[in-house]
């Protein structure tokens, strides 16, 4: 069953043993402070790892106006980016030189494809990333819901060991890397 943000969030605070909540707007302390949780955790465990269901490529929109120094053309990221992982030209997703800056992708090609993280809706989210982002904001809740440091301390520890679970799963559904170019192996 996919999740939207009002049922994960629900989901960590029966966790703690606080009421669920229907809305971010329900006027309860829990809503409150998930409201205000939610997001930058969300986006913070999206960002920690390149997720495969959260990763896209994009072909970004060169701007008019050039950075004011250190490349010669700027492109504007998109709306749901989050982190960059790699950016290439052509048919390659990786290989360019480039910045991040204010927004916008600084580099000196012409054209830019873009591999990204970027923001799923949450009903898009596999299930071990919701048990990993249920166990983080269970964590994060925590001290606020129940004022209680050693109670925290141990969800703490198991959102690390779901995300680290999350992450071996995901990793499986990806061809393992490769070294392509290395100079080395090019000499023998």
């Amino acid at each position: 069953m996919a999740l939207n943000d009002i049922g994960l969030c629900s989901r960590a605070l029966v966790r703690l043993g606080a009421n669920p909540i229907t809305s971010f707007n329900d006027e309860t302390a829990e809503s409150e402070i998930a409201n205000a949780l939610y997001a930058p955790i969300r986006d913070a465990t999206l960002s920690a790892y390149p997720w495969t269901f959260a990763t896209g490529q994009l072909a970004l929109t060169k701007l008019n106006d050039p950075p004011i120094a250190d490349y010669l053309n700027a492109f504007q990221l998109p709306i749901d980016f989050l982190r960059a992982i790699s950016a290439g030209n052509g048919t390659k997703g990786r290989g360019l030189n480039y910045r991040i800056a204010r927004g916008q992708l600084h580099t000196n090609a012409d054209a830019v494809t873009l591999t990204y993280i970027f923001k799923p809706e949450e009903e898009e989210f596999p299930s071990f990333f919701d048990m990993a982002l249920i166990s983080r904001l269970t964590a994060e809740f925590c001290i606020p819901v129940t004022e209680s440091t050693s109670r925290a301390e141990t969800f703490y520890k198991t959102a690390k060991e779901e995300f680290a679970r999350a992450r071996q799963i995901d990793a499986q559904q990806d061809s393992p890397n490769h070294l392509e170019n290395f100079n080395l192996i090019d000499v023998r």
